[in-house]
């Protein structure tokens, strides 16, 4: 199982790879190939998956019936964001220019672990998405983990 944590400042090269953090590759899962899914995220950001993890959201999409309109649109909107890369020898991987003009991002990068997924932000936008202030955080701790 992926456990992805913390945030990492990365850069783009000339070319738009960027090169993923030893920590966070350490985690990939072992035995599986170098490949991963990115996605755009429901925020202005980037999600990279391990596949296996992706497999497990895609068997939910691809589960949903074609019948019903709510569900196509999601399947579209969600399957046509979606790529799959390899990390080369250097533990870099290419991101596509449509999906870094969706996230905003230029060449600067932050890289954020978030369990089974890392996003991937523009450092500006993503400190406009930080919780400031310590009660908020609290009250949705609460919320959903005091179950």
């Amino acid at each position: 199982m992926t456990f992805f944590t913390s945030e990492y400042e990365s850069k783009l090269d000339a070319k738009g790879r960027l090169v993923l953090p030893a920590r966070i590759k350490s985690q990939l899962p072992e035995g599986e190939s170098q490949e991963l899914v990115i996605r755009r995220g429901f925020e202005p950001c980037l999600i990279v998956y391990p596949m296996v993890e992706f497999k497990k959201v895609f068997s939910k999409i691809s589960g949903l019936s074609e019948f019903n309109e709510e569900y196509r649109k999601l399947q579209r909107n969600f399957l046509s964001g979606v790529v799959t890369v390899e990390l080369d020898g250097n533990g870099r991987f290419l991101i596509p220019k449509n999906m870094l003009t969706y996230a905003q991002i230029d060449k600067d990068a932050m890289l954020v672990g978030t369990g089974s997924k890392v996003e991937i932000w523009n450092p500006t936008i993503y400190e406009k998405h930080l919780i400031r202030d310590p009660s908020e955080l609290s009250k949705l701790a609460e919320k959903y983990l005091n179950e």
